[in-house]
């Protein structure tokens, strides 16, 4: 049998570029930067770009790789971060101990994902149509409950015990909210990638049919996916609040885009194109890094929101366009 070595020498590389499109992407973002942008290398830009960009963005990251490994997607998450951050800082204001106000918060947002399940489950609605439905309510709830939509500050100094303990100490020398995103990471690994939930996950993703009739309690494991979504946005919403030290209505919708670009980053670098938690975590520091680069050399947001497109557009057409001509 030959091979013929002037065929195989470009499928190859196409097979190469398709499969490693998001490495090659990070490494071009970081290249052009470093030389671009100033400061960009600096300790201090890489410190905040963790703490402020990736840490709240990769914790609702993976609270939607979970909900799209199951074939779902949930447009709610900014309703469950703005929910449990009232809650938090609700309770809060009012002289609540800081770790009953900590978990009231992640008991509301669990219930934004059990609010979906059930329309998923019950009502038989597409988690699309569900989640959005979800949205435009929560949307409303918390400009009822704000009185049109005003935030809610708690800046002086008798409140800054309960955030100052949450994002206002380390451990070896890391912030606690870094040492949050750590505890999730190994959680939603283990449960996706190591434990039967994961494989009742993907099963659901890739057919739900199929996964009904093999013995797997379907809506049990929705119910899961959609409470444990929201209750990592929750968390992610708890920290934001911590950080503020207040609560602003209709703040978590801006992590909606960027958390599902960022899972389907992810999806390029497995064969399968399936979400994972390390192609999550690898979307959320490209999409971070570049809107640092771009703040660094001067593009406005609007801009920035244009490179984030066209970075989605290069890598996922890379990755699924060149894979087709591979088959």
């Amino acid at each position: 049998m030959t091979v013929n070595n002037k065929n195989f020498a470009p499928k190859l590389s196409v097979e190469l570029l398709s499969n490693y499109s998001v490495y090659v992407a990070f490494i071009c973002i970081f290249v052009v930067f470093s030389v671009v942008a100033n400061g960009f290398l600096s300790i201090d830009n890489f410190a905040n770009l963790i703490a402020n960009k990736v840490v709240l963005l990769a914790i609702v990251s993976l609270g939607m790789t979970i909900v799209i490994a199951s074939g779902g997607i949930d447009l709610s998450v900014g309703v469950s971060i703005d929910l449990a951050s009232m809650a938090f800082i609700m309770m809060i204001g009012a002289g609540f101990n800081a770790v009953l106000a900590v978990i009231v918060g992640i008991l509301v947002a669990a219930c934004v994902g059990l609010t979906n399940s059930l329309l998923i489950n019950k009502l038989k609605i597409d988690p699309f149509l569900a989640t959005l439905g979800v949205l435009f309510i929560g949307k409303s709830v918390q400009q009822l409950a704000t009185h049109g939509g005003s935030p809610i500050y708690l800046t002086t100094g008798a409140f800054s015990a309960p955030f100052d303990a949450i994002t206002g100490t380390s451990l070896f020398g890391i912030p606690t909210p870094v040492w949050v995103l750590v505890v999730c990471i190994v959680a939603v690994y283990l449960a996706l990638h190591r434990g039967k939930f994961g494989r009742y996950v993907n099963a659901l993703g890739a057919q739900a049919g199929v996964a009904k009739y093999s013995g797997i309690r379907v809506p049990l494991q929705l119910t899961l996916v959609f409470v444990s979504c929201s209750v990592l946005c929750g968390i992610a919403g708890i920290l934001l609040s911590s950080t503020v030290r207040s609560y602003v209505p209709l703040a978590g919708g801006a992590f909606l885009l960027d958390a599902i670009g960022a899972t389907f980053i992810g999806t390029a670098i497995s064969k399968e194109r399936k979400p994972s938690v390390f192609g999550t975590i690898l979307g959320v520091l490209l999409l971070a890094m570049l809107r640092n680069g771009l703040l660094l050399v001067g593009w406005n947001f609007f801009w920035q929101q244009v490179g984030i497109g066209v970075l989605v557009f290069i890598v996922l057409g890379l990755s699924f366009g060149l894979r087709k001509r591979t088959e």
